[in-house]
């Protein structure tokens, strides 16, 4: 039987709980009442950050434990706007924010070689993000420090950390297939940033404009016409990194089974991402957690 002392403490604390439902768990404060009864799950450490990945079909958000890389939240997805403009994305992300109740640290996943916050490239986005920070326009919006990354890149720093690439010495390399192709390239562990490989020429064309998932969609291309296509350009990345391991995300990534067979071609050991199309939201929040922003 707990002594008097602490039961009365604990009834304080359920008190606020429901008078108020807000708390503060470490340096982040969560406001329950915004959040949907089926979100209601309450962070277990100070490890907690909200990771959002900016897709081209849609804005995905989840409160992530940085520390074990799983989701302490169900996902919350907004389809992308059309256009994706830097007002328009970034009132995206603050409703996702809002959804969870969230005011802390974020790590956002952008689909753009990206350095110190600042967007370089908008294949699948808007062109008016390039030149711009975005760090700086989602501060001003949220209200919340931001943490920008490439998404192929936070999705590699999730599998390399928590899934199939977390043991693997040498070479590892991310693909994301999904509105374009994306990547991501590791030695030990080691990031190299911005690799880009999908905007490589191969047969006359970008890469992702011949073997990307929204092309296969596109063209109505069965499995095994566009894993004929998809085997050819992996084929072509590993003669030029020669991995230890290809690890496939994105939304492509749940059919694997589907084109697995058809990646003759390839030499290189070829699986699905562990954590699924979740990768990239699991990275931008470990990327929050972890760099502390300089300025």
């Amino acid at each position: 039987m707990k002594a008097p002392f602490q039961r009365k403490i604990y009834f304080i604390i359920l008190h606020k709980f429901f008078l108020y439902k807000k708390i503060f768990v470490g340096n982040i404060f969560i406001n329950f009442s915004r959040l949907n009864q089926s979100n209601l799950i309450m962070p277990n450490n100070e490890n907690v950050r909200l990771g959002i990945d900016f897709g081209g079909s849609g804005i995905k958000g989840a409160l992530i434990d940085t520390d074990t890389g799983e989701l302490v939240t169900e996902r919350h997805r907004i389809p992308t706007p059309s256009p994706s403009t830097p007002d328009s994305v970034s009132e995206t992300i603050r409703q996702i924010i809002e959804h969870f109740g969230y005011s802390g640290k974020i790590g956002v996943a952008f689909p753009s070689a990206v350095q110190a916050g600042v967007i370089q490239t908008a294949a699948n986005i808007d062109k008016s993000w390039i030149g711009k920070d975005a760090s700086a326009i989602l501060e001003e919006k949220t209200g919340c420090e931001t943490i920008i990354i490439n998404d192929a890149d936070a999705a590699g720093l999730a599998e390399m950390r928590f899934g199939h690439g977390k043991d693997i010495q040498g070479v590892g390399m991310i693909v994301t297939v999904g509105s374009g192709l994306g990547t991501a390239l590791f030695t030990n562990g080691v990031l190299l940033p911005n690799t880009e490989l999908g905007h490589v020429h191969y047969k006359d064309k970008i890469a992702e404009n011949w073997a990307s998932d929204a092309t296969r969609k596109k063209k109505d291309l069965s499995w095994k016409k566009w894993a004929k296509r998809f085997g050819k350009y992996l084929h072509y990345l590993e003669q030029l990194f020669y991995p230890e391991l290809i690890i496939i995300g994105g939304g492509a990534s749940k059919k694997f089974q589907k084109y697995e067979k058809y990646l003759h071609k390839v030499r290189t050991r070829v699986l699905p991402a562990y954590l699924q199309n979740h990768a990239g939201i699991i990275g931008a929040a470990v990327e929050a957690k972890e760099l502390e922003k300089v300025g």
